[in-house]
């Protein structure tokens, strides 16, 4: 009796103990976190710096960040992920740039820009280096005087309303980061994403006007379209019949104060099978996500698109077949080059439809910020209809969509040959690891 009661004595003793320890140390947990918690003003700074900061990053792998506004000092990008030794050059991005910058013809914006870059770090003696490549771009015609009216009137179906709701604050002059001029990062960084796919595989990516309001342009070959046909007049649309029907309906539309919109088409050639993902990122959502969020964007499709409702399974299915040289191919292409979620080898063919120009010269019924009825009359340099400038930007949204599929498709599925042999081979005995830095690798 005397043993039981001394181990039920202590066996009291341990638990209470015990319990007590656990009291203790959730008291000293709680003092200490207590005494880190930042103040309200801390707090109220870090919700709106995570506010602030949402959506201004692209891509996984091949990720692009771009910054600046309309009338801020400048525009710009940094690009990480981007693969070292490839030769990028200024006048490779330059190239990009002067094909969306304003004032290229009468079709666009007046506003007198040269768009220059800077490449601020990231190459070396015309080499990426493998760290990020920052590229800056200065504004330089700014007239911010312009735009006084809107610092208290809302301007229809653009975005002040909706920037107001969510930050509740927000820079009028060009409309700051919902302006057009933020996508000077995107062909930036797009331009060398270009580089990429091109020293990869021979990747082309060729944009063109599709349509201009009712006025249409239908390919018969993709493969035969080039960039010269493209450029060769100011609305880059590759038929010259159609391209001056598209030209006089921007022009009526300009005279009159008004805009209209339409349709850019991009085809993309070259593009190996494999790229992609099967579920929640497909290729073909990856590129949409990236064409609609441009400015003025409002639908996407891919391969036949809408149109594909029409036909019947049997009529739409792509039939695949053996060419000359042994490769699986297909005597269609309404997939758009994609099948499954990941590209087929096939060209990539994708139409953005844009709105018309939000800021127009004609007046419209508005509110101001207080919630009083008004009307206002925009003022300021606009695009009559975004689509020349908006050919190299879709360019650039497809590029880099494609840049990050690459490097993904690397990462996951070619770290090992597809014959290698596990457990009987490594790595860097068939070749994969050359880096000669550090012991050697032998089999285990």
């Amino acid at each position: 009796s005397y043993l039981l009661f001394v181990v039920f004595s202590i066996s009291t003793s341990v638990i209470i103990s015990m319990i007590y320890s656990s009291v203790i140390l959730w008291i000293c947990t709680l003092r200490m976190l207590s005494s880190f918690s930042p103040s309200a003003n801390c707090k109220r700074e870090c919700v709106r710096s995570i506010q602030m900061g949402t959506g201004n990053v692209f891509g996984k792998l091949f990720r692009i960040s771009t910054f600046g506004e309309s009338h801020g000092k400048g525009v710009g990008v940094i690009v990480d992920g981007c693969p070292p030794r490839m030769p990028i050059s200024v006048e490779d991005i330059q190239r990009e740039l002067n094909r969306r910058k304003p004032g290229q013809s009468r079709l666009t914006t007046p506003r007198d820009e040269e768009d220059i870059v800077e490449i601020l770090s990231g190459t070396d003696d015309g080499v990426t280096t493998g760290s990020p490549i920052s590229m800056l771009v200065r504004n330089k015609d700014q007239r911010s005087k312009d735009y006084e009216d809107m610092v208290t009137k809302y301007r229809p179906s653009h975005a002040d309303a909706t920037y107001d709701a969510k930050y509740g604050v927000r820079a009028v002059a060009g409309g700051g980061r919902s302006s057009a001029r933020e996508t000077i990062g995107r062909v930036a960084a797009g331009a060398i994403a270009k580089k990429l796919l091109s020293y990869y595989s021979g990747v082309e990516i060729i944009g063109f006007v599709q349509r201009v309001q009712d006025i249409e342009y239908e390919i018969e070959d993709h493969d035969a379209l080039t960039e010269d046909m493209v450029e060769a007049n100011i609305v880059r649309c590759p038929d010259a019949a159609i391209a001056e029907k598209m030209i006089q309906r921007i022009d009526d539309i300009r005279r009159s104060g008004n805009s209209i919109g339409g349709v850019v088409e991009v085809v993309a050639r070259n593009v190996p099978s494999g790229w992609g993902a099967p579920v929640f990122d497909k290729l073909e959502a990856e590129l949409a996500k990236a064409c609609m969020s441009l400015p003025a964007s409002k639908g996407f499709e891919i391969g036949s698109g809408f149109r594909g409702t029409l036909l019947s399974g049997y009529d739409h299915n792509d039939e695949f077949y053996v060419d000359e040289n042994g490769r699986t191919r297909t005597r269609t292409n309404r997939s758009g080059g994609v099948q499954g979620g990941i590209s087929n080898g096939e060209n990539i063919v994708v139409r953005v439809a844009f709105k018309p120009t939000s800021t127009i010269g004609r007046e419209q019924n508005t509110v101001t910020r207080e919630g009083e009825n008004t009307t206002i009359r925009a003022k300021g340099r606009h695009d009559p209809c975004v689509l020349p400038r908006a050919v190299p930007m879709v360019e650039s949204m497809v590029a880099l969509t494609l840049a990050d599929a690459l490097l993904q498709h690397h990462a996951q599925c070619e770290l090992f040959p597809r014959d290698f042999l596990f457990g009987q081979q490594n790595a860097a005995e068939v070749g994969v690891v050359p880096n000669r830095l550090g012991k050697r690798l032998d089999l285990p």
